[in-house]
C-alpha cells in the first residue's frame, strides 16, 4: 500500500521538492549578503543616529522579494489542500476505482491511513522547511520592516517559523474531508479554498490576539508613537495628532489598540483625521511658526496627554507560533477522525 501510494504521489512530490531545492539555493546565495549589508548599515547609522532612515532605505530595496517570499509560504499550505487533499477521495469516487480498491485485502481505513500519513507528512515537511528557510533569510528585513509588516503583524506571522507546517497539515486534511462530503473534485477544491481562507482570516482577527493576555500601558508621546501633527497655518484651531501603531521601547510589537488619552485619562476619538488636542496654536511651541514639531510634542506631554496602547510584544512570537500550530494540530486531528468515521459509514 505504501509502495502504491508513493507511485501515485511521487510525481507531484518530486516537483514540489525540486522547486523547494531551487528556492533553498536562491536563499542560501543571497541570504549571507543580505545579513552583511544589514550589519554594515546598522554599524554606520548608529554613529550618526540615522537608523530610521536606514531601515526605510534597506527595506525599500528588498520589499518585492520580501512580499513575494511571504506570499509563497502563505500559498503553499493552500495548494496542498487544493491539489493533494481535495482530489484524494473524489478522484477515486469519480473514476469508480474505489469499488475495486476498497474490496481488496486492504481495508478502506488502512488505505486512508497510508494516504493521509504519507501525503500529509510530506505536505507538512515541505511547508515547514519553506517557512523556516524564509524566516532565516528575511530576518534582517523583519528587523527593519515598518509596523504593519513587522514579524508579529498578521500578514507576516503566518509566513514565518513553524506555523506553515500546521497550516499545511490542516489544509490537506480539510481538503480530504471536504472531498468525502462533496464527492466532486472541482466543487471540493472551491469549498476547501473558501473554508481554509475563512479560517486563515479568522485566526489573526479573532483568536491570535487572545492566545496570551495582551499588555495595556500608557506612554509619553514621542517620535516613536506620533505619526504626524496637523497644525492650521493661520493658527487659532486646535492641532490634531495621528498616532503610529508603535510602542516606545517595544520594537516589533503587534499593536491591537492605540489611543490618545486626554489629561483626565479619557480616550480622544480620532475620527480619521487625528485626535484633537486642546492647546494654543496662535503662539508657543504649537504655533505654525514653530521651528519643528518636537517642541509641540513636548508641550502636549506637559499638558498631560498620553498614548495608551494594547499590544502583544515581539518576545511572544515563538510562544504564539507553538500555540497556534497546536491549535491547527487539534483541528487536523478532529478532521482526521471525521474522515475515518465517514469513510467507514457513508462511502460505498
Amino acid at each position: 500500500m505504501i509502495w502504491l501510494t508513493w507511485r501515485q504521489f511521487r510525481g507531484s512530490a518530486a516537483t514540489m521538492a525540486a522547486l523547494l531545492v531551487l528556492l533553498a539555493a536562491a536563499l542560501a546565495l543571497t541570504g549571507p549578503g543580505l545579513a552583511a549589508d544589514y550589519s554594515a548599515g546598522i554599524a554606520a547609522c548608529a554613529q550618526d543616529n540615522t537608523c530610521d532612515r536606514f531601515y526605510d532605505h534597506f527595506f525599500g530595496g528588498h520589499d518585492t522579494s520580501f512580499m513575494a517570499l511571504s506570499l509563497v509560504v502563505l500559498l503553499l499550505p493552500a495548494l496542498a489542500g487544493l491539489f493533494w487533499g481535495a482530489p484524494l477521495i473524489t478522484r477515486e469516487l469519480e473514476a469508480g476505482t474505489h469499488l475495486l480498491v476498497w474490496n481488496q485485502s486492504i481495508t478502506r481505513a488502512r488505505w486512508l491511513a497510508v494516504k493521509l500519513g504519507l501525503m500529509g507528512l510530506t505536505a507538512m515537511a515541505l511547508a515547514g522547511l519553506c517557512g523556516l528557510m524564509v524566516t532565516w533569510w528575511a530576518d534582517p528585513l523583519d528587523r527593519s520592516a515598518a509596523e504593519n509588516l513587522a514579524l508579529m503583524a498578521p500578514l507576516v506571522f503566518g509566513a514565518r517559523g513553524i506555523a506553515p507546517m500546521g497550516y499545511a497539515a490542516f489544509a490537506f486534511v480539510l481538503g480530504v474531508s471536504v472531498g468525502m462530503l462533496v464527492r466532486r473534485t472541482l466543487p471540493a477544491m472551491v469549498l476547501t479554498l473558501a473554508v481554509f481562507a475563512a479560517i486563515q482570516l479568522a485566526m489573526p482577527l479573532l483568536v491570535r490576539p487572545h492566545l496570551m493576555p495582551p499588555i495595556t500601558a500608557t506612554f509619553e508621546l514621542g517620535r516613536t508613537s506620533v505619526d504626524s501633527i496637523s497644525i492650521p497655518r493661520d493658527g487659532g484651531a486646535n492641532p490634531r495628532i495621528s498616532l503610529r501603531p508603535a510602542v516606545p521601547g517595544q520594537a516589533g510589537a503587534w499593536v491591537l489598540a492605540n489611543d490618545l488619552l486626554d489629561p483626565s485619562g479619557r480616550v480622544i476619538p480620532d475620527g480619521g483625521e487625528g485626535a484633537v488636542v486642546a492647546t494654543s496654536t496662535t503662539s508657543g511651541p504649537c504655533a505654525p511658526t514653530a521651528a519643528s514639531g518636537d517642541g509641540c510634542i513636548v508641550e502636549i506631554n506637559r499638558l498631560g496627554y498620553r498614548q495608551q496602547a494594547t499590544y502583544q510584544p515581539l518576545e511572544r512570537f515563538w510562544p504564539f507560533q507553538w500555540i497556534e500550530t497546536g491549535i491547527y494540530a487539534l483541528l487536523t486531528l478532529g478532521l482526521t477522525w471525521l474522515s475515518f468515521w465517514w469513510i467507514r459509514r457513508h462511502l460505498s
